[in-house]
C-alpha cells in the first residue's frame, strides 16, 4: 500500500484539512434496508432505499445521485481523506482495493460471528459500518461519474493526470468486472447467508450475514447504475476493459457487462422466487408474493424502471422482453439462453410458477419512481406472452387441473386489472370453457368452500353476475381469496366482463367476442348440457347481458332454451326458470317492459303446473316438479320485491297456472305458495300507497300516472282471479293453513286498497265481504280468526272506515261483528287441547293470537267509549283474554244501569245482544267433547254476562236469551257432569237471576219461578248427606247468597234461598223429620251466620222450621244446630226490632203454640223455655194465650187439673219474671 500511496499524484493533504473536513453527507447514502418497512397491509417501501430517497428519480432524470453530498474539497473513503475530484482517477486500483478489503473484512466477520446475545450489539455495530463504508464508496464512484467525468475526444494528452483520466473509464469497467467476481451471484451465497432474507426485525440489530446479504444487493444494484451512468456519460461510446482484452482475448464492454450483470441478476431473483414458490399453495398465489424480502421487492421494481428507461431511450430490450427470454425455456422445457444460466433445474410447477411471478412483477408496475403504491399504469402490458401461457394453460394435451386452471386463471384475471384487457386473451379461455362448461370446476382438497357459491334464487344468480361483472379491487381479501370462493369459470367471467367493459370505438371487440360466444351454442350442444353446465350457461349469457345489449342477449338466451326439451329433468327447468327470471330482474333493473320474457315464463309454468295436478302424475314425478313451482314462487316473489313501481307488466307471472297449482298443493307446499302470495300483495300494496302518497302528478303527465294506476289495477285483478277463489274455499277447514290468514288479510286490505279490483260478488263493499267470510262468520276456526282480525284491527284507517261505512244489510256494526268474533274466540279458546288436557300446537297459537286480538279489540272506538263510560280507562293493561271478557261484560251492564231514556237502553240492549251472538251455541263443542277446562270458562263467561247483564237480560229483548241460558246450562233434563264448572259459576247465575226476577215486569213471576227451581236443584245437589262445615261453607247456592253488607239484591236472593230451604227441605211429614235435615240446619246457620241482615221478615223466614226440629227432634246435633240457628234469629229479631217485644216473632210463636200445644205440649213449652232464655218478652207477650190453651185442653180432657202439664207450664213462666210469677199464682189458685 505504501507503493500505491507514493506513486499518487494527489497533492499532499494540508495539516488543517481534519479541521475543515465536513461530513461524507447530510445524510446516509441511499441503501437497501427493510427494518424501516411500514406495514404489510399498506405495501410501502423502505423510505431509506434508493426509490423512497428519490435516486432512481435522479438516475433516470440525469441528475446527480448526491446533490447535497461529496461538496467539500476532501472526501473520507475507508477511513482516508481522499481530494474529491481526483481521488478516483488517481487511486482507481487503491480504492477498489479497499473495497475488496473492506468487504472481506464483512465476510470474515459473518464467518467468525457467533450466537453469543451478548456481542450481538457490537458486531451490529460494526458490520453496519464496513457495510457502510462500501455503500458510501459506491455512492462517491456514481457522484465523480456524474460530475467529474467527460468523454476524451483526443488522444495527446501531455498531463500525467489527463492521461489516467483517459485511461479511467476502461479501468473503471476493469474494476467493476471484478466487483462482480468478488461478489458473485446471489444464487451461489452460502445457506447461512441466504437465511437472513427470512430474519425478522428484532429491535433493529441484526447479525452480520443480514449486514453481508443486502450489501450484495447494493452492490447489484449499485453495478448496473454505474455502468448506466457511465455509459451516459461517455455518450454512448463503448467502452473496451483493455487490460482485460489483452489478458483473455475476450471482449468487455461496459454494454456487455451490463447486460451479463443485468441477465445474472434477473435470474438469480427468478431463481429466489422459484424456491419461495415451492412452498405456496395455491389459495395464497396472490397473498404471498415472491420477494423474500422488501430489499428484494425493491430492487425488482428499480430493474423495472432502469429497463423500460433504457428501452425508451436507448432502444434496448424492456424489461419484459427479458423476463420473456427468462421464462419462456422454463415453461416450454427447452434449454435456457446462454445469457440465463443458472436457473434451478427442478420447478415443481414451471407453468404455475411463471403465472405467479408475472402477475406479481406486473403488480411492482403501480409503484412509483417513490416508491409508493399508485393506481397507474408506470409501465406497458406483456399480454403477447400471456396468451401464449394461456394456450398452454387451456390446451387439452396438458390436463391440467382444475386448481392448476384456477390459480392461472386468477392471475389472468389479476393482469386484466392491472392492464387492459385483452381480447385474444378472452378468446382463447372461451375456447377451452365452451368445451368444459359441463365440468364442475371444483377442487376437491378445498372442500366446501371451493364448490363455489350455490345460486338457489334468481337474485342470487343475477347477484352472482353482478359480482363477476364488478370484481374487486386487486390488493383487496375479496380479490386475494377468489380463488377459495370461486372456481375457474367464475372467474373466466370476471375477465369476460372486464373486457367487454371496455370503451372501444365502434363496440368492435364487443361484437367479436359476443359473436363467437353465440357461436358455440347448437342445438345439440344445450341438449348436451348438464344441470351444472346450465347453470355456467345462464352466468354467462346474464354476465353479457349485463355488459352489452340486454334485450339482444335475453333474446338469444331465450331461443337456445327453447331448444330443451320440454321432457327435461325438473332440476334443468328449475334453472331454466331461474335464468329467465334473473334476466327479468335485469330487465326490470333496467326499467324496461318484461311482458314478453313473462310470457315466455307463464306459458312453461301453466305447463308444469297442469302436470303437477294431474292426478295421474305419479307420486315421485310429482315431487319432483315441486323443485321448479317453488323455484318459480321464490323467483317471481323476488321479481316483485325488487320492482319499484310494478309498472313493467309483472302481473304476466301471476297466471292460471297458480288454479292447477293451489288445489293439487300438500300442507308444506300450500305454505310455500301463501307465503309467496302474502309478499306479492304486500309489495302490491306498499308500491301502490308510495304511488298514491307521492307528489301530485304534473299536468303535462297524467298518462304516466294513468299507465301505472292500471298496472297495478290488472296486478292486483289476477290475485283476485287466481288466488281468491281458492282461499275462500279453505275458509272453512278444521285444520286451516296457519298463513291462510295471512294471505286472506292481506287481500283484504288490499280491497280496503283498491277496492274496485275486487270480484263483483264482493262489491259493494268488498272490505266487510271478505271480513265476513274469515273474521266473522261463526263457522270459521278460531285459529283463522284470531291470526286474520288482528292484521285488520292494527291498521286504523281500516278501523276508521269500519267505524262509520255502511253496513248495508249487516245486523250490527263492522267493529261489534269483531267483538263477537273475539268473544266467541275467548269462549273456545280450550277447544284446541289434547286430549289428555296438554296444550297442543294449535291451542298454543291461538292462546298467542289471542292476546294479541284481544288488545286489538280493547282498542277498538267502540269498545274503549264503553269502557270509558264504564270508567274503565282504555290505556289499562288488559292482556289476558278471559280477564278482559270479564271486564268487558262487566263495563257493559255499567253503562247500560246508568242510562235513562228509554230508546238508548233499547239500542244499548241490542248492540250487547249482537256482542255475544248465539253465545249458547259457542259452548256446546265443550260439553260434546267434554272438556272441563273449557266448560269451565264458559259456564263462567255467561255466569258473568247472568249477573252484570241481569237488568239487560230482564227486557222483553234479551228474556228469550236469560230463558234459553237457564233451560240449556242450569236447568236441563239431565244434571250435567260439570260439577267444578257449576260450583264455581252457580254463584253469578243466582245472583243475576235474583235480580232479573225482580225487575222483569212481564216475566217476573217466570223467571223468579226458574229461579227457585235452580235454587233447589243445586241446594240438594251440592248438599252432603251428613253434616260436614268444610263442604257446606263451600256451598256454591250459600256463596252466591253471602255478602259483606245486606243489600237489597242480596236480601232479596236470600228470601228466596230461605223460602226455598223451608218449603222443600224443612218441611216434616208427620213426625218423620227431612232427610238430611243436620246437613240442611247446617246450611241454615251458614247462611244466618255469614250476612247481617236486620230484616225481621227474613229473619223469621226459617223461625218456625226451627222450633219444630227443637219440638221433634231430640238428635243432638240437629238440636245443637237447631238451637244455634234460633239464637241467631231471636237475638237479631230482638236487635232490629224498634218496639220492644217484637210483634212478628210473637206472631210467629203463638202460630206454633196455637198449632202444637194440643198435641205436643210439654215439647212446645220445652222450645219456648229456650226462646224465653233468650228473649223473655215475646214469651210474656204469649201467657194469655198460653194459659187459655192450657184450661181448653183440661176442660176437653174433663179430668181435671193435668198437674204433669201444669208443671211444665209453671216451669215455663217461672222463667218469665214476674209476669210469669203472677201466672203461676193465678194458676195455683185455680
Amino acid at each position: 500500500m505504501a507503493e500505491e500511496f507514493s506513486e499518487s499524484l494527489t497533492p499532499p493533504v494540508s495539516p488543517f484539512a481534519a479541521d475543515s473536513q465536513c461530513d461524507l453527507a447530510a445524510t446516509q447514502p441511499p441503501c437497501f434496508c427493510c427494518f424501516e418497512a411500514k406495514d404489510d397491509h399498506t405495501e410501502a417501501l423502505s423510505s431509506e432505499g434508493y426509490l423512497g430517497r428519490g435516486s432512481l428519480k435522479r438516475l433516470l432524470l440525469r441528475l446527480d445521485p448526491a446533490p447535497t453530498g461529496f461538496e467539500t474539497d476532501t472526501v473520507e473513503l475507508f477511513g482516508f481523506p481522499w481530494v474529491t475530484e481526483t481521488a478516483l482517477v488517481e487511486s482507481t486500483k487503491l480504492l477498489f482495493g479497499l473495497f475488496r478489503q473492506t468487504f472481506y473484512k464483512l465476510e470474515t466477520l459473518v464467518q467468525s460471528s457467533s450466537h453469543d446475545f451478548g456481542q450481538a450489539g457490537n458486531l451490529h455495530c460494526e458490520s453496519e459500518n464496513l457495510r457502510q463504508q462500501c455503500v458510501s464508496f459506491l455512492q462517491y464512484v456514481k457522484v465523480f461519474l456524474h460530475r467529474y467525468l467527460e468523454p476524451s475526444l483526443d488522444a495527446a494528452h501531455s498531463h500525467p493526470y489527463e492521461q489516467l483520466e483517459q485511461q479511467f473509464p476502461s479501468a473503471l469497467l476493469e474494476e467493476l468486472f471484478g466487483i462482480t467476481l468478488l461478489t458473485g451471484r446471489l444464487k451461489d451465497l452460502p445457506a447461512g447467508v441466504q437465511s437472513a432474507f427470512s430474519m425478522q426485525n428484532h429491535g433493529k440489530i441484526f447479525p452480520p450475514s443480514w449486514h453481508l446479504l443486502h450489501l450484495h444487493l447494493d452492490i447489484h444494484w449499485s453495478v448496473l447504475e454505474i455502468l448506466h451512468v457511465l455509459g451516459h456519460r461517455m455518450q454512448s461510446q463503448v467502452v473496451y476493459a483493455h487490460q482485460f482484452v489483452n489478458l483473455t482475448g475476450e471482449n468487455l464492454t461496459d454494454t456487455s457487462l451490463f447486460e451479463e450483470h443485468l441477465c445474472s441478476l434477473l435470474c438469480d431473483l427468478t431463481g429466489l422466487a422459484m424456491g419461495k414458490y415451492s412452498k405456496v399453495r395455491p389459495t395464497e398465489m396472490l397473498s404471498s408474493n415472491p420477494f423474500h424480502c422488501l430489499c428484494t421487492k425493491e430492487l425488482w421494481v428499480l430493474l423495472m424502471y432502469l429497463l423500460e428507461y433504457r428501452n425508451k431511450v436507448l432502444r434496448t430490450q424492456s424489461f419484459w422482453s427479458y423476463m420473456n427470454s427468462l421464462l419462456k425455456p422454463l415453461v416450454t422445457g427447452q434449454p435456457p439462453s446462454e445469457h440465463f444460466g443458472g436457473l434451478p433445474t427442478h420447478c415443481k410447477d414451471p407453468l404455475g410458477f411463471t403465472w405467479w411471478l408475472l402477475t406479481h412483477l406486473a403488480m411492482l408496475g403501480q409503484y412509483s419512481r417513490n416508491g409508493t403504491v399508485q393506481n397507474e399504469k408506470h409501465f406497458g402490458d406483456n399480454w403477447t406472452f400471456v396468451e401464449g401461457l394461456l394456450k398452454m394453460t387451456c390446451n387439452p394435451k396438458g390436463g391440467l387441473a382444475e386448481e392448476q386452471v384456477r390459480m392461472h386463471v386468477h392471475c389472468c384475471l389479476s393482469l386484466s386489472l392491472l392492464w387492459e384487457p385483452s381480447t385474444a386473451a378472452v378468446s382463447t379461455l372461451w375456447e377451452y370453457y365452451s368445451k368444459n362448461l359441463n365440468a364442475s370446476f371444483t377442487v376437491p382438497w378445498l372442500g366446501v368452500s371451493g364448490l363455489g357459491t350455490l345460486c338457489k334464487t334468481p337474485l342470487a344468480l343475477l347477484e352472482q353476475a353482478r359480482s363477476c361483472c364488478s370484481p374487486s379491487a386487486l390488493r383487496s381479501p375479496g380479490h386475494t381469496q377468489l380463488y377459495r370462493s370461486a372456481n375457474s369459470f367464475l372467474i373466466f367471467l370476471r375477465v369476460l366482463a372486464l373486457c367487454l367493459g371496455q370503451d372501444r370505438a365502434g363496440g368492435a371487440p364487443q361484437r367479436q367476442i359476443k359473436g363467437r360466444i353465440y357461436s358455440k351454442f347448437s342445438s345439440k350442444k344445450m341438449q348436451e348440457l348438464s344441470e351444472g353446465g346450465l347453470m355456467n350457461f345462464l352466468l354467462l349469457f346474464l354476465v353479457v347481458a349485463r355488459q352489452v345489449e340486454l334485450e339482444d342477449v335475453a333474446n338469444r338466451a331465450c331461443e337456445l332454451l327453447d331448444v330443451l326439451p320440454s321432457n327435461c329433468p325438473p332440476a334443468h327447468r328449475t334453472l331454466v326458470w331461474r335464468g329467465q327470471l334473473s334476466l327479468l330482474l335485469l330487465f326490470q333493473e333496467r326499467g324496461l317492459d318484461v311482458g314478453a320474457q313473462a310470457s315466455w315464463l307463464a306459458s312453461s309454468f301453466n305447463k308444469t303446473a297442469k302436470e303437477f295436478y294431474d292426478k295421474t302424475t305419479e307420486v315421485s314425478r310429482r315431487l319432483a316438479l315441486w323443485g321448479p313451482l317453488g323455484s318459480y314462487l321464490e323467483g317471481v316473489a323476488e321479481v316483485f320485491e325488487t320492482s319499484a313501481s310494478l309498472s313493467l307488466s309483472e302481473e304476466k307471472l301471476l297466471n292460471e297456472g297458480f288454479d292447477w297449482l293451489l288445489p293439487a298443493c300438500r300442507q308444506s307446499e300450500l305454505n310455500s305458495v301463501l307465503s309467496f302470495l302474502q309478499i306479492v300483495l304486500a309489495q302490491l300494496r306498499r308500491v301502490h300507497q308510495r304511488s298514491v302518497q307521492s307528489a301530485p302528478t304534473p299536468a303535462w303527465a297524467p298518462a304516466a300516472a294513468s299507465v301505472i294506476k292500471e298496472r297495478h289495477l290488472a296486478v292486483a285483478s289476477a290475485l283476485w282471479v287466481h288466488f281468491f277463489p281458492f282461499l275462500r274455499s279453505l275458509r272453512l277447514s278444521q285444520t286451516p293453513p296457519a298463513q291462510l290468514a295471512d294471505a286472506a288479510a292481506g287481500f283484504t286490505l288490499l280491497a280496503f286498497d283498491q277496492p274496485g279490483s275486487a270480484p263483483q260478488d264482493l262489491q259493494p263493499n268488498p272490505v266487510q265481504s271478505t271480513m265476513q267470510f274469515f273474521g266473522w262468520d261463526d263457522m270459521v276456526h278460531s285459529l283463522l280468526v284470531t291470526r286474520y282480525l288482528p292484521h285488520l284491527l292494527q291498521n286504523s284507517e281500516l278501523v276508521s272506515s269500519l267505524s262509520c261505512g255502511p253496513r248495508g244489510a249487516a245486523p250490527c256494526s263492522a267493529q261489534g261483528l269483531s267483538v263477537r268474533a273475539w268473544i266467541r274466540c275467548v269462549l273456545q279458546q280450550h277447544l284446541h287441547k289434547n286430549p289428555d288436557g296438554t296444550e297442543s300446537k294449535t291451542a298454543r297459537a291461538v292462546g298467542e293470537q289471542l292476546c294479541e286480538l284481544t288488545r286489538l279489540v280493547l282498542r277498538l272506538p267502540e269498545v274503549d267509549s264503553i269502557l270509558q263510560r264504564a270508567g274503565l280507562p282504555s290505556t289499562a293493561a288488559r292482556g289476558e283474554p278471559t280477564s278482559a271478557l270479564e271486564m268487558f261484560v262487566k263495563a257493559i251492564g255499567t253503562v247500560y244501569s246508568g242510562l235513562q231514556l228509554l230508546s238508548e237502553r233499547s239500542a244499548m240492549v241490542t248492540r250487547a245482544l249482537d256482542y255475544i251472538g248465539d253465545i249458547l251455541k259457542y259452548m256446546k263443542p265443550y260439553v260434546v267433547n267434554k272438556n272441563q277446562e273449557g266448560m269451565q270458562l264458559a259456564y263462567r263467561a255467561v255466569g258473568c254476562i247472568v249477573k252484570h247483564w241481569s237488568p239487560l237480560l230482564a227486557t222483553s229483548k234479551a228474556q228469550q236469551l236469560l230463558f234459553g241460558i237457564v233451560n240449556s246450562l242450569l236447568l236441563p233434563p239431565k244434571l250435567p257432569q260439570q260439577d267444578k264448572a257449576l260450583r264455581d259459576s252457580l254463584p253469578l247465575y243466582l245472583q243475576g237471576l235474583s235480580v232479573a226476577s225482580s225487575i222483569s215486569q212481564s216475566q217476573g213471576a217466570c223467571v223468579k219461578q226458574q229461579l227457585r227451581s235452580v235454587i233447589h236443584r243445586y241446594l240438594e245437589h251440592f248438599l252432603p248427606p251428613s253434616p260436614s262445615l268444610g263442604i257446606i261453607a263451600n256451598h256454591p247456592v250459600l256463596l252466591g247468597a253471602c255478602e259483606t253488607a245486606p243489600t237489597a239484591r242480596g236480601v232479596a236472593l236470600r228470601r228466596t234461598i230461605l223460602e226455598v230451604l223451608c218449603e222443600n227441605f224443612l218441611l216434616f211429614k208427620s213426625h218423620a223429620p227431612p232427610p238430611r235435615l243436620a246437613s240442611v240446619l247446617m246450611f241454615l246457620l251458614e247462611l244466618l251466620r255469614r250476612n247481617s241482615d236486620t230484616d225481621v221478615s227474613l229473619l223469621t223466614l226459617s223461625l218456625p222450621s226451627l222450633l219444630r226440629c227443637l219440638m221433634l227432634v231430640s238428635e243432638p246435633i240437629v238440636r245443637k244446630t237447631s238451637t244455634d240457628a234460633l239464637q241467631l234469629v231471636v237475638e237479631r229479631c230482638a236487635a232490629a226490632s224498634t218496639e220492644r217485644p217484637c210483634e212478628l216473632m210473637i206472631t210467629v210463636l203463638r202460630s206454633f203454640v196455637e198449632e202444637n200445644v194440643g198435641v205436643y205440649d210439654r215439647q212446645v213449652y220445652g222450645v219456648l223455655e229456650t226462646v224465653a232464655v233468650l228473649d223473655p218478652t215475646v214469651v210474656q207477650a204469649l201467657i194469655p194465650n198460653m194459659t187459655l190453651s192450657l184450661r181448653n185442653a183440661e176442660h176437653k180432657r174433663g179430668l181435671g187439673k193435668n198437674i204433669a202439664l201444669r208443671g211444665a207450664y209453671m216451669k215455663l213462666l217461672s222463667l218469665l219474671g214476674q209476669s210469669g210469677q203472677a201466672e203461676i199464682t193465678s194458676l195455683e189458685g185455680d
